[in-house]
């Protein structure tokens, strides 16, 4: 079962760790049972599923509080709660799992809670009475919770990387920026933004992960995250439909998730990027020209529909013809018209002029 503090975790191990982040009452109640010294197992679902498995023990059917939590916590058996944790279902439950489950566990309790997440899928928690420890169970997944000073230390630690890393690839953005202005960009420039971003967002996944163990205690640092974020995701986005090439069985949505997907050492791997995202024809030459489309810097120009950026790049295909497109040939295109060309010109020449005086500063 893993038990990785690296590795993105699944989206049902999220779910319960939200559900026992500091601020949430179902913390509250495992904080109380903790600090009365005691133990707990407590299921997170009260399906068919968990019934089949589930012997003797009492109804409560009683709206959740943290106080009654730490009551039944008295009682030797599991408590199920229902899948919300809004309401405590039963109390007193002896479990029954299939005992040829696979368990890296050795306490009755412990082995149980995995025994029962990897049979039937649902959360269980464990609370040790002698270790004062808590662990999520979820399928084939375990995290033990840590205390909130260590899970801090671990965030500042991953939020200054992510501060390097988002200057870098400011700094690559910006190159990028340049080469196009020029016309001079190669599958090399392209491909440096594509995993200086990917790793920007993989870094900010992480954070995110402790932001759900957090709480309420990490609504300031989610502000942080969110600021250092920003723009990252759409300056991805638009590298890729700058430059990708689609096809009948390719389209954009399928390049952004093959990216998403690629394991560390290909993303760090130029050609496999390429490979990967139908980046050009052009094969292993990294060195190669490419042109890009021109999604990227209209974007750069306020207010304009996204409707209009799309006319634009379908009607002169690259952004070097873009550039050199005069008003009566930019107003001539459907939806465009006097008013959006003059501003659309107006706004690429001072793009153009602002990078090509930042690159060689």
């Amino acid at each position: 079962m893993n038990d990785s503090r690296t590795e993105r975790h699944s989206k049902e191990l999220l779910s319960a760790l939200a559900a026992v982040a500091p601020g949430r009452p179902l913390r509250e109640g495992i904080d109380r049972i903790l600090k009365a010294g005691m133990g707990a197992l407590i299921v997170i679902g009260d399906g068919p599923e968990v019934l089949n498995i589930s012997s003797g023990g009492f109804l409560v059917n009683a709206s959740f509080t943290p106080q009654r939590l730490s009551e039944l916590a008295k009682t030797d058996g599991a408590i199920v709660l229902t899948p919300d944790a809004g309401y405590i279902a039963r109390a007193n439950v002896h479990l029954v799992p299939n005992p040829n489950v696979p368990t890296e566990e050795t306490g009755t309790r412990h082995r149980t809670a995995e025994r029962v997440a990897r049979s039937i899928g649902v959360p269980v928690i464990s609370v040790s009475e002698d270790m004062a420890v808590v662990t999520v169970y979820t399928k084939n997944e375990r995290y033990q919770l840590e205390p909130i000073p260590s899970i801090l230390g671990r965030y500042n630690q991953a939020l200054q990387t992510l501060e390097r890393y988002r200057t870098r690839l400011d700094e690559v953005s910006a190159n990028l920026t340049s080469l196009e202005i020029e016309d001079i960009v190669t599958l090399r420039d392209v491909v440096t933004l594509l995993q200086r971003a990917e790793l920007v967002a993989r870094i900010s996944g992480e954070i995110e992960q402790y932001l759900t163990e957090l709480g309420t205690d990490g609504r300031l640092v989610r502000l942080q995250l969110r600021e250092l974020m920003g723009g990252v995701e759409d300056e991805r986005r638009l590298v890729v439909r700058d430059y990708f090439q689609s096809d009948s069985s390719w389209n954009l949505e399928q390049a952004i998730e093959t990216l998403s997907d690629l394991p560390i050492d290909d993303l760090l791997d130029a050609e496999e990027v390429v490979h990967a995202l139908h980046l050009s024809g052009h094969d292993d030459d990294l060195d190669a020209s490419i042109e890009p489309r021109g999604y990227r810097l209209l974007a750069r120009i306020p207010r304009l529909p996204e409707h209009v950026a799309e006319r634009l790049v379908q009607q002169f295909g690259s952004l070097d013809k873009l550039t050199r497109a005069s008003v009566e040939e930019l107003a001539a295109v459907e939806g465009v018209g006097p008013h959006w060309a003059e501003t659309i010109k107006d706004a690429m020449s001072r793009i153009a002029e602002s990078s090509i005086l930042d690159r060689y500063a």
